[in-house]
């Protein structure tokens, strides 16, 4: 079995109805977001189309954060990348931080406490015994602006097709340790982007009650198995899919596919943003997990 680390661990070492797409479901503007609730739960999926220009990015998630904030969101999960995506495959390494401290970090502490959310980072570069290389890690802070919960990206994507070319593994040092967090009663797996390929990945996080995929998809594979993927992930653990993705042309002349989305435990896009930055809100329910796993119990049944 896989070890899986839980939040001190890892920070020690280191519905029915029809789907909502290409709209973000908003609600009236609360005072403060309201507390998590054992039963519900407001989730945002933050969409960027981030920069070579880490200030700018973080003056644009902070906006983004607010207005999910605003339109009730409890839990608001940030894209891969979300704050550089450089000329350069070095370029991250140049920016990276150390665990615990560093200017990225402080923003999203910042942002989880002044908007009493939890904020899920993204991922951000973190410094390794490699000079030449980073982790590439999702934080997610509580609304006090706790780190809770860390997660290095254990997969690394390679792919080439013509001119179109990436090889992860050049710049970024894998991680090997699994992750969920505990939010107030919800269980929460942690992964990023190319992970969403490896189902084992998920079933070591399982029984999650919500998956984060923070994603920065290529047009390319984005375009060929990305809602397909979300949509299985959430089928086979039967458990909410946040996927919130870098969707559209960056300055580095990149073009991610973006569509972030939520998926509900029967695989139903709750709600779906294509391309250009915003958000994508939904409720998501303890009883509609309950629902599913009762009525096909395939959790149950599994045998190996």
């Amino acid at each position: 079995m896989i070890p899986v680390s839980t939040a001190a661990e890892q920070l020690g070492s280191a519905s029915g109805g029809q789907p909502v797409r290409d709209a973000a479901v908003r609600a009236e503007d609360p005072p403060h977001p309201p507390e998590l609730s054992a039963e519900s739960l407001r989730v945002a999926a933050v969409q960027m189309v981030s920069s070579e220009v880490v200030d700018h990015n973080l003056v644009r998630a902070g906006a983004l954060i607010a207005e999910a904030a605003s339109a009730g969101a409890q839990l608001v999960s940030l894209p891969e990348y979300f704050c550089l995506l450089g000329r350069r495959d070095t370029d991250k390494v140049e920016r990276r931080e150390s665990a615990g401290s560093g200017p990225i970090q402080d923003f999203l502490a910042e942002a989880a406490r002044s908007h009493r959310v939890w904020v899920a980072g993204g991922t951000l570069p973190l410094r390794t015994s490699d000079r030449r290389k980073v982790r590439n890690t999702q934080f997610l802070f509580d609304p006090q602006g706790r780190a809770v919960a860390r997660y290095d990206k254990i997969h690394l994507f390679g792919f080439q097709k013509d001119a179109e070319r990436f090889n992860e593994a050049d710049t970024i040092e894998a991680g090997d340790t699994p992750s969920v967090a505990d939010a107030q009663s919800w269980r929460v797996g942690l992964s990023v982007c190319y992970d969403l390929r490896f189902p084992e990945l998920y079933r070591a996080l399982a029984p999650a009650d919500l998956l984060l995929v923070p994603s920065a998809f290529t047009y390319t594979t984005g375009a060929a198995h990305w809602e397909l993927l979300l949509r299985a992930r959430a089928v086979e653990n039967q458990c909410y899919v946040v996927a919130a993705a870098q969707g559209g042309c960056h300055s580095n002349g990149r073009r991610t596919f973006g569509h972030s989305m939520v998926v509900d435990p029967w695989g139903e896009v709750l709600a779906c943003r294509a391309e250009g930055e915003g958000i994508v809100l939904a409720s998501i329910r303890r009883e509609r997990i309950r629902q599913v796993r009762t009525m096909l119990p395939a959790l149950a049944h599994r045998r190996l």
